[in-house]
């Protein structure tokens, strides 16, 4: 067995990062950054036998392979001549998920994978963004060790939108009905009939009982008692804020749907056959998880000693969506339009003299604000430009990631075509630390601008850092000068 594995030239972009053991077994990692965790704490044991430690890092990294190609994790063994340690890369996806120990091939380890540039913390920042974008819950072991910095009304906005879905799609199933009708259906009950009805003169009252498609009230049961726990869960967390009473009211919105039957909590044999049920949707199995979580009381965003659920998030769609609600405030103060990507309303088609041989079918720019002299363009960039040209100078940067920078630029430009105003601005949005929109503020350099002339025509390109640790409001008081001067 080789315990030496090549070292990989670490770039810039990528700082190494050396976490010590941590207790609980309990893994912290920054996304798109390269950590290094030493072999032992994987392991659960002290280090001392570099062999056995590689050994068991090379079969930790096999067993785990598939979920962390989930959150594009790349994980390899390294040897520094001293230490056994294990290098994960992680992608831009954040969240909390289990790993299988190499010594017991249980999921006793919990990899947690935060922000690089830091937020205001999941429940703050998700709130500010009008939840537009909401974790995933993910189909995999509960969690040794919860993530405790998630609220518990993270997983009401998790479960709420779920049982909004399958109360609209509700499925309906035959049942029994006993009712009297005037006219004989199914089995009709003659001795009722004969010794009740006939003597009072009822003769076109017929006690029958027949099957009839009706609403399932045994998961409308379920649905109700699962909302009546969220609701009593979100009620006590309102110092949250605004964020909580706008679940509640989506939660009683929803209790009125159900309102007409008894909340009951499904027994396991319940939730065994409707998980069974054949032709069942994604939207119907998704519920039945929501109610499964609410009724374990598993994980509730980690505010009881409860297992955790695994969730995963994408920070480049969350960006977007932190972005997107920056500007949304930028046109209030300033004016405008405001057309967003996500709804798929900036959406223009390329259209191809021949159309199988195009490989870009649309410009979808992430943001579009009309403005009565002014067309903005903004496109939201997960990247670490803006750290990188504070640190360095452009030719001082790798060639890759001028090269990033360059293909963001040619992106941006080409939506600025899209409009004929004679004042075009080009925008792009890049993170950064608070440290460093602070420091650059007190600098007078939170933005960079260019400009370019076609004929009548001025295209403003303008740089701008969006950190999400700040308020959407105290980031707008900046924008205006950087994008509409």
């Amino acid at each position: 067995m080789k315990t030496r594995s090549p070292r990989v030239a670490l770039k810039r972009s990528s700082p190494l990062r050396r976490i010590e053991r941590i207790p609980a077994e309990a893994i912290l990692l920054a996304d798109t950054s390269t950590n290094s965790v030493p072999a032992s704490v994987l392991a659960r044991m002290s280090a001392g036998d570099p062999g056995r430690e590689a050994h068991l890092a090379h079969l930790f990294i096999d067993r785990n392979q598939k979920t962390l190609g989930q959150f594009k994790i790349d994980a390899r063994v390294d040897f520094d001549g001293n230490r056994v340690y294990v290098i994960f890369q992680s992608g831009s996806t954040i969240g909390a998920f289990p790993l299988v120990s190499p010594l017991s091939g249980k999921p006793d380890v919990t990899l947690i994978v935060r922000p690089r540039f830091g937020w205001a913390g999941l429940g703050a920042s998700l709130g500010s963004s009008g939840f537009k974008i909401i974790p995933q819950i993910l189909p995999l072991s509960l969690l040794p060790k919860t993530e405790r910095e998630i609220p518990a009304w993270v997983l009401s906005a998790a479960v709420l939108p779920r049982l909004r879905a399958m109360i609209q799609k509700l499925s309906r199933k035959f049942e029994m009905v006993d009712e009297v009708r005037t006219a004989p259906s199914g089995t009709v009950d003659w001795a009722t009939y004969a010794s009740k009805m006939m003597p009072a003169m009822k003769f076109l009252s017929v006690p029958c009982r027949h099957p009839d498609l009706v609403d399932n009230r045994e998961l409308q049961a379920a649905i109700h008692f699962t909302l009546r726990k969220q609701l009593s869960s979100l009620e006590t967390q309102r110092e949250a804020g605004g964020v909580v009473f706008e679940l509640m009211q989506l939660c009683t919105t929803l209790l009125r749907a159900v309102d007409g039957v008894v909340p009951r909590p499904p027994s396991p044999r319940q939730l065994d056959s409707w998980f069974r049920t054949p032709l069942a949707t994604a939207t119907f199995f998704e519920g039945l998880n929501a109610i499964t979580w609410t009724t374990d009381e598993t994980g509730l965003g980690g505010m009881t000693d409860w297992r955790g659920l695994p969730w995963a998030m994408s920070m480049e769609q969350f960006y977007e969506a932190w972005v997107e609600t920056v500007f949304e405030r930028f046109t209030r103060r300033f004016g405008g339009l405001l057309k967003v990507g996500r709804r798929r309303e900036t959406i223009t088609p390329i259209a191809w003299e021949r159309a199988y041989l195009g490989s870009q079918k649309f410009l979808l720019p992430d943001l579009v604000i009309e403005q009565e002299d002014r067309m903005i363009y903004v496109d939201a960039k997960y990247k670490h430009h803006w750290e990188e040209l504070r640190q360095h100078r452009w030719m001082e940067l790798e060639a890759e990631i001028r090269e990033r920078h360059r293909d963001d630029l040619l992106q941006v430009l080409a939506y600025s075509s899209l409009s004929d105003k004679k004042s075009i601005t080009a925008c792009l949005a890049y993170p950064c630390n608070t440290d460093t929109w602070n420091s650059l503020k007190d600098q007078g350099r939170l933005s960079h601008r260019g400009a370019i002339y076609a004929g009548k025509r001025k295209i403003e390109l303008v740089l701008v850092a969006v950190p999400m640790g700040k308020r959407p409001e105290e980031i707008v008081e900046h924008l205006g000068a950087a994008v509409t001067d």
